[in-house]
């Protein structure tokens, strides 16, 4: 007789999404002014990003690299769009970092009282 498969975590889309969007803006920022720290940044924190939904697909408990490398993102560029009042980029990445902080803090608060 064959073992049933457990129930599978499904791939967290909405982060390997939020890690495209951070990647991207690295790549775009890059292409449009030539910023190398742009790209690497981008680069780096869309890396980060894409490790921590992996991290998140494989075990729901696991939110912390998510949850650093959003929150990070949130409050670098909430501050570079409190500064410059421009939306693109700062206040599209620091809207989205924001709500990932919020989503994956939810399910940590969640996720402790069940226990």
């Amino acid at each position: 007789m064959q073992k049933e498969p457990g129930p599978l975590v499904p791939l967290h889309w909405l982060g390997f999404g939020y890690a495209a969007l951070v990647a991207s803006g690295g790549i775009i920022g890059y292409a449009k002014a030539g910023s190398v720290p742009s790209l690497a940044a981008g680069l780096f924190f869309g890396g980060l990003a894409g490790l921590g939904a992996y991290q998140l697909s494989q075990d729901p408990r696991n939110v912390w690299v998510f949850l650093a490398t959003s929150g990070t993102l949130a409050g670098i560029m909430g501050m570079r769009f409190y500064n410059s009042g421009k939306f693109m980029p700062a206040g599209l990445i620091a809207g989205a970092s924001l709500l990932m902080v919020a989503k994956l803090g939810i399910s940590v608060l969640t996720d402790s009282h069940k226990s």
